[in-house]
């Protein structure tokens, strides 16, 4: 864990029709600041949520059909077998805010049992794939609203407000609140409870505590691809801040933190460089590396115990027969 903090500034959010253009100088400048600010740590980190830009994000989709990647799998699984009990808890007339929506492959599934959905809003920081998602989307559903929203979802962003007073059920599936840090974890938390109107309800996916080689061999696949979506992070940044990160020269590591109960995903350097992103020059060690992704793993006491803490009581919950990972339906109290 890095010994500087990782606060992000906050962002405007944008909420597109397919139409209008996001601030992608805003935006750069963000990622500038955040890379320098990272890589001047003692503990060098780049924040996750920069590896999902178009390509990366098709990577991921990617790493999600792989046999040794079991969480998507095992999500579906679940959330096929138990989608009407889903359906049950969510309710008539929901608005689905989903939280790093990604390609929505899991969305669908619910969707087709969902009964008579008003709207559908994907949140995710990957404007093209975003955008290209919600298109396909709204063709496949014509009946459904879906309106896109551009946000880091880990930033403050606000419900439209034609259905702000509605019911309204966050989705946060895939685990990826295991990629933040538990202090992160807890203010997403915090932020869905806060949301209007209060009673709000959270469908959330999360990956538990299993044995240490199942989860080793799902971030080191045998086709690589898990490094590849990794080094993109540094494809991105000498193609957007004018860096010269030479790939050759950084590998990917991932290993299983039991201390912690996490994941732990770096880019090493493998000799002594320097590296220049745009006006800033940075020098690694050999051995030295870039912290770019945690993947925390729960127990569902545990997650259940932080979901209480924030203001968020379990109502239902669903594992597959090996309890690999969980789908929880939460509402705030």
């Amino acid at each position: 864990m890095s010994n500087c903090a990782k606060t992000q500034k906050q962002q405007p959010h944008t909420l597109l029709d397919g139409g209008e253009t996001s601030s992608e100088g805003v935006y750069r400048n963000q990622f500038l600041h955040d890379v320098w600010q990272g890589l001047s740590c003692a503990d060098k980190y780049i924040h996750c949520k920069y590896l999902y830009d178009d390509h990366g994000s098709v990577l991921f989709d990617k790493i999600s059909q792989l046999d040794e990647y079991y969480p998507t799998r095992t999500e579906l699984e679940i959330l096929a077998t138990n989608a009407s009990a889903m359906s049950h808890c969510v309710g008539q007339n929901a608005v689905i805010v989903e939280l790093g929506s990604g390609s929505s492959h899991k969305t669908r599934l619910l969707l087709d049992h969902l009964l008579a959905p008003t709207a559908y809003l994907p949140v995710d920081i990957s404007r093209e794939h975003l955008l290209r998602t919600a298109r396909l989307l709204a063709a496949e559903y014509p009946t459904l609203k879906v309106e896109p929203i551009v946000a880091d979802f880990t930033s403050r962003f606000e419900i439209p407000s034609p259905y702000a007073d509605q019911n309204i059920v966050v989705y946060f599936p895939g685990s990826t609140i295991g990629n933040l840090t538990i202090p992160e974890a807890m203010n997403l938390l915090h932020s869905v409870v806060n949301l209007e109107p209060a009673g709000i309800g959270l469908l959330i996916g999360i990956d538990l505590v299993k044995d240490k080689d199942v989860l080793e061999r799902a971030y080191n696949d045998s086709e690589g691809i898990s490094a590849r979506f990794n080094l993109n992070l540094l494809t991105r940044a000498n193609r957007e801040l004018d860096a010269n990160f030479d790939l050759r020269f950084f590998k990917h590591i991932a290993f299983y933190n039991e201390k912690h109960s996490r994941i732990e995903i770096y880019l090493e350097s493998s000799r002594d460089q320097k590296v220049s992103v745009g006006s800033r020059c940075f020098d690694f060690r050999a051995g030295e590396r870039i912290h770019t992704e945690y993947s925390h793993k729960y127990t569902l006491p545990q997650f259940s115990e932080m979901a209480r803490t924030a203001g968020l009581e379990t109502v239902e919950y669903w594992t597959d027969p090996q309890q690999y990972f969980a789908v929880m339906y939460l509402t705030a109290h």
